[in-house]
């Protein structure tokens, strides 16, 4: 089992920036494939970026487009945390966020075996 814990969120103004921090606990984190997804209100769940870990270094990252160049995923796998910093926020990315995780590379929902509570993100315009 793997246990996450999401924390970070908030009131931003559009351009603020913010950071979310995921805490694990269980199993080895460096096994898995760590991902962010947000719900907004009245959607799906939508990838927002994933990180796999290897060798000590980040081996494998990407981001959905909408988040490209403004959101970065990082782990420190010492602490069992993983982050994402969001910068130049836009009310589009108003939503509640989840870390998550899986012993496969995807980016669908559905296969992430392992699920935070969520954190509340609003950006005002």
């Amino acid at each position: 089992q793997v246990q996450l814990v999401e924390s970070g969120g908030g009131l931003v103004q559009a351009g603020g920036s913010l950071r979310l921090s995921c805490a694990a606990s269980g199993r080895t984190f460096g096994n898995y494939v760590m991902a962010w997804f947000r719900q907004a209100p009245g959607k799906g769940r939508e990838f927002v970026a994933r990180s796999r870990w290897g060798g000590g270094v980040i081996y494998y990252s990407d981001y959905a487009d909408p988040v490209k160049g403004r959101f970065t995923i990082s782990r420190d796998n010492a602490k069992n945390t993983l982050y994402l910093q969001m910068n130049s926020l836009k009310p589009e990315d108003t939503a509640v966020y989840y870390c998550a995780a899986s012993l496969v590379v995807t980016t669908t929902p559905g296969g992430y075996d392992y699920w935070g509570q969520g954190t509340q993100v609003t950006v005002s315009s």
